[in-house]
């Protein structure tokens, strides 16, 4: 018995030294290990969700209808994915905090309630869509011939709810130990078998969107067990254990205090979405709409890798943070701000000098085609300064910094963005679909600038802080 605690306590230290790499690595070598994985996985991501619309938009006869249909559950898709990133990303950068300070008890306290609270909220959207979907779908934008398959889908979809809130909130505590590949191997097990059923049961078992719903719920259960089984397991540093369990005001207040900005980001994409849609169709018909279609699904090329980029950088700045390392917390930001800035710059240049090559990936049409080049031109003029504004928000959110989160995601969507979508047009008589589209760059620039300087000024007082501890 004895001989066996000691081995425990042998193992559980060589799992913390393990974890010394983020200290001790080269930067640029821990950012390329860590950032690949997690930038992979939500290209990932991104495909599996483009491929089921592909195979839905070609079932015979009804493929357009139930395409649009499908297209409107998508606001409560962002939704349920936004409480998910409300407890994952606002747990897993404070347990990388805790591993830094090397006090693993609070780590997996904080893991363990946040687990426990994922699977509450779980059920509570569960019952949720399950009574008021069709009123949510309407309100939407549903129409009488959609609704039967916007329905159809999510009252299969809601069934997998709880396993959608465990592989998206619990991934984020695999990858915020150092462990990116395994995270990205939860979204990679999930793509593929997505992939693979959706053809099988759309148009084999004769499904049509129901069999999309039920594909997505079994490869959402793989991906779940997957990582269930992992953060239980024996290769993870953190566990999944039954005393931390019960849910703890004073720890789980402080995750979704941290988690709210990125929840924020998340749950506003679909009243955007609406509010650009809306303003387009009263402007510029269904062209505008459709432009606005492509336009949002090529920034999300250039949204996901940044994302994915200060994901891989949370457990080398969090980790380092609670370690006390000033300097390579300051080195880890500034690596994270060119490689994010960089990134950035290099896509805004391609959309800027061949809008048509990104406009016919989604489209045959010749008019839309043409359309959308300008229109892209204009939406993406100041998308360079992204990779700024990425870089600052997800360093916040890596040094636990809950409130300023909060405010650069509030000033950038809510503040700004909503208010110039139904200026803008006004003060651009003649040209009020271009004003649309030009809220955008315009909500960007001041955006950057108001986080760049609230940024200088905290991460300064941060760096002063470390230094001083």
């Amino acid at each position: 018995m004895r001989q066996t605690e000691k081995e425990q306590k042998d193992s559980e230290k060589g799992k913390q030294e393990d974890k010394e790499f983020l200290r001790t690595e080269p930067l640029g070598k821990l950012l390329l290990k860590l950032a690949l994985p997690t930038v992979a996985a939500q290209l990932i991501n991104m495909l599996y969700n483009i491929v089921d619309r592909i195979y839905i938009g070609h079932i015979p006869g009804i493929g357009a209808t139930a395409l649009t249909g499908v297209g409107v559950c998508m606001p409560l898709i962002m939704i349920v994915s936004a409480f998910a990133a409300l407890v994952g990303y606002g747990g897993a950068p404070r347990t990388s905090i805790f591993m830094g300070k090397k006090d693993k008890e609070s780590a997996e306290k904080t893991l363990g309630n946040c687990f426990t609270l994922q699977i509450a909220i779980s059920v509570v959207l569960t019952v949720v869509l399950l009574i008021w979907n069709r009123d949510f779908l309407m309100a939407f934008g549903a129409s009488e011939n959609t609704i039967t398959y916007a329905t159809r889908y999510m009252n299969i979809y809601a069934l997998g709810t709880i396993f959608v809130e465990i592989t998206l909130g619990m991934n984020a505590f695999i990858t915020a130990q150092g462990f990116a590949k395994t995270g990205m191997l939860s979204v990679l097990i999930g793509a593929v078998t997505n992939i693979i059923l959706d053809p099988i049961f759309i148009f084999g078992f004769d499904m049509d969107v129901r069999g999309a719903a039920l594909a997505t719920i079994i490869s959402q259960a793989l991906s779940c067990i997957w990582v269930v089984s992992f953060l239980c397991g024996k290769k993870t540093f953190l566990r999944i254990k039954r005393k931390n369990l019960g849910l703890t005001p004073k720890i789980i207040g402080p995750c979704l205090a941290l988690g709210v900005a990125t929840f924020i980001m998340q749950a506003s994409e679909s009243i955007i979405s609406v509010c650009f849609n809306s303003s387009l169709q009263k402007y510029g018909g269904d062209i505008a709409v459709g432009a606005m279609t492509i336009l949002t699904s090529v920034m999300q090329f250039a949204m996901l890798p940044l994302q994915g980029l200060g994901q891989g950088a949370q457990p080398i700045i969090s980790y380092n943070y609670g370690a006390g390392d000033a300097g390579r917390v300051r080195a880890a930001f500034k690596l994270l701000l060119k490689v994010s800035f960089g990134y950035a710059t290099i896509l805004w240049a391609l959309v800027m000098l061949f809008p048509g090559a990104f406009a016919v990936m989604f489209t045959s049409d010749p008019g839309l085609v043409e359309y959308t080049k300008t229109a892209l031109r204009v939406y993406m003029a100041a998308m360079f300064l992204m990779g700024i504004q990425m870089a600052c928000q997800m360093t916040f959110n890596a040094l636990g910094k809950a409130v300023e989160s909060i405010v650069v995601a509030v000033m950038r969507k809510f503040v700004l963005l909503i208010p110039l979508i139904y200026l803008v047009p006004q003060i651009m008589k003649g040209n009020e679909t271009m004003g649309v589209y030009l809220a955008e760059p315009i909500a960007d620039t001041i955006a950057v600038t108001f986080t760049a300087i609230l940024f200088a000024v905290q991460f300064k007082k941060t760096i002063k802080g470390i230094a001083k501890a």
